[in-house]
């Protein structure tokens, strides 16, 4: 079972704190957490983008001069991809790029990602985090402690001053345990849990 660190908000080590093996103890799968970041990031595209074909755009119905005895080149309409104006060759069309992903792959892909983070030393576990005011620098003065400056912050549920502080500063992102996610967990070089946000994963997570 792996164990880490427990740290205070001063980042003096207080004791040490066991991880579920079954969250935090399995060998990443570099694969299905490929696979999982991919369908994440093609859900969050909205897929409106358009342009019009050469049969969609205004005008051009009159063939531009005859076929024959010009002496220039054939054409059949000033709304074809070769002329100025004219329609987009295999324009893109509105489209849901959405991807499903089982929920045992995505149970997976999480236990890996956090797998990865404890295997790279990289999961800061704080006994609490408790500031004072919803102040940039109070967060800034906490997280210089602990010395990181790309981090995730996970918590057990909705601290206002928590988020308010940390949502300035570059690179720091705040989520909860109810949207945690492999995409930003591997995004972020270290992941910050509260004891109690520790706690809720593991009752969440695991099965």
């Amino acid at each position: 079972m792996p164990t880490v660190a427990l740290l205070d908000m001063t980042g003096k080590k207080i004791g040490d704190i066991e991880l579920n093996d079954y969250l935090f103890g399995i060998t990443p799968n570099v694969h299905v957490m490929h696979l999982v970041v991919k369908a994440h990031l093609a859900n969050r595209r909205q897929g409106t983008q358009s342009a019009l074909t050469r049969s969609e755009v205004r005008g051009g119905g009159k063939k531009p001069w005859r076929q024959k005895g010009t002496g220039r080149a054939r054409h059949g309409s000033i709304r074809a991809p070769q002329w100025r104006h004219g329609g987009v060759v295999f324009a893109p069309k509105p489209r849901d790029y959405r991807m499903s992903i089982n929920k045992k792959v995505r149970r997976l892909a999480l236990r890996s990602a956090l797998s990865s983070k404890v295997i790279s030393e990289s999961i800061i576990v704080l006994d609490n985090l408790d500031i004072k005011e919803a102040k940039t620098r109070e967060m800034a003065k906490v997280l210089e402690a602990l010395n990181t400056n790309n981090a995730l912050i996970v918590l057990p549920e909705k601290t206002e001053k928590v988020e308010l502080a940390a949502r300035n500063i570059p690179h720091i992102e705040t989520t909860l345990v109810s949207t945690l996610n492999v995409y930003d967990i591997l995004k972020h070089k270290q992941v910050i849990l509260t004891k109690d946000a520790l706690a809720k994963v593991e009752e969440v997570y695991v099965q």
